[in-house]
């Protein structure tokens, strides 16, 4: 590391350092942000799981997840589950669906995913 990066990380704080660091590895990928995202138009977006739960919607238990790719953060939803095969903390997925807004943020519900392995994107 130069200087000139230590420099940086030192001027920056944890959020900021976390941001840039989920921009530079999911930008390869070529998809849509997720501080681009509207409600209601199709959307393929990938991020890191940063919060999971389960919370009951409708009386049905979900699990729900919270991702982020440095630009910002969706809420994915997948009724009926209490936990989804490969989806933990820090994992990445790549969420292909509509989104809907719910206050100030996007939901998915049910959307199709692809898992992408560790230490790959």
């Amino acid at each position: 590391m130069g200087l000139k990066n230590v420099l940086k990380s030192a001027s920056m704080g944890v959020r900021e350092m976390d941001a840039e660091r989920l921009t530079d590895r999911f930008i390869a990928l070529g998809l849509q942000p997720l501080s681009e995202l509207e409600p209601r138009f199709k959307a393929k977006v990938c991020g890191e799981v940063k919060r999971m739960s389960i919370k009951p919607r409708a009386g049905i238990p979900s699990m729900e997840i919270v991702i982020n790719d440095g630009s910002g953060e969706a809420t994915v939803v997948f009724s009926g589950r209490r936990h989804v095969a490969g989806i933990e903390h820090g994992h990445c997925i790549i969420v292909d669906g509509v989104p809907h807004s719910d206050g100030k943020h996007l939901v998915f519900l049910n959307p199709a995913y692809t898992l992408l392995p560790m230490g790959e994107e």
